[in-house]
């Protein structure tokens, strides 16, 4: 039987994280989910797969259950299929952010960039002057990307400020888009952009993921595999399972 995957993330102040361990992970075990969920006072992030059922039971708790008392109320969500589980286990880990960046100037409940649809990135990114950033690690982006994208040659994503301070310059670029897997890395690489004076930055709703389910692939501006970090390995148009083969160099960083 089919399997649903979700995956979903919300930047919001949870300073009672440590006490949603234990109950969402009773939650998820009981229903059999499997997968990996990360807790933070900055929010929650996550990929599980299981039935329809069970899977259409956490995101209610998420939208609408005691755990989370209704703070969720802006969870980016996407799903998928699998034909056979793509997790070995559950994990629910507590973490000091939910995606690792390590600067503090990078505050995405303060500020993040301009959000654009799937169906209105092909344009943005086909202007001149707009400079197209893959935020994603090394391995990921030789898997595919989107046809002129800047690699930044990240190892891991913690690496990004560093990057910015190196190759970015907010009086010679602009306007900038950039994309991730799900969206999550780009609310935070948006965040810490416009903290350093950047003044126009955009990032693509949904990220790729997004991007693949909605729009056609003859209208794509897509190439090659979207790294996913499960058994699945990569997702092409439609979100189909591509089966490809990891690329050397994987750090193991989890990430959207």
């Amino acid at each position: 039987m089919p399997l649903t995957v979700a995956a979903f993330y919300q930047f919001v102040a949870l300073p009672d994280f440590r006490d949603l361990r234990a109950p969402l992970q009773a939650f998820c075990a009981a229903r059999g989910i499997k997968g990996s969920i990360l807790l933070a006072e900055e929010g929650l992030n996550g990929t599980v797969a299981g039935t329809d059922e069970a899977i259409a039971a956490l995101v209610d708790e998420f939208r609408r259950g005691t755990l989370f008392a209704s703070r969720l109320d802006n969870l980016e969500l996407k799903f998928s299929d699998a034909a056979t589980m793509p997790f070995q286990r559950l994990k629910v880990r507590l973490k000091r952010e939910i995606v690792t960046l390590g600067d503090p100037a990078a505050d995405p409940t303060r500020q993040v960039g301009t959000y654009v649809s799937p169906a209105d990135w092909n344009a943005l990114i086909a202007e001149p002057d707009t400079l197209l950033l893959d935020t994603r690690n090394a391995f990921e982006v030789a898997m595919g990307t989107f046809e002129g994208a800047v690699d930044p040659g990240l190892q891991s994503f913690g690496q990004f400020k560093d990057f910015v301070a190196r190759a970015l310059d907010p009086d010679k670029h602009k306007r900038i888009a950039m994309f991730c897997t799900g969206g999550i890395r780009c609310e935070k690489a948006s965040a810490l952009l416009l903290a350093r004076g950047f003044p126009e930055v955009y990032h693509l709703k949904g990220g790729i993921l997004g991007y693949l389910e909605q729009i056609p692939e003859a209208d794509s501006r897509w190439r090659g595999g979207c790294f996913v970090f499960d058994e699945r390995v990569a997702l092409g148009h439609g979100l189909r399972q591509l089966g490809a083969d990891v690329k050397p160099g994987h750090s193991g960083e989890r990430g959207q």
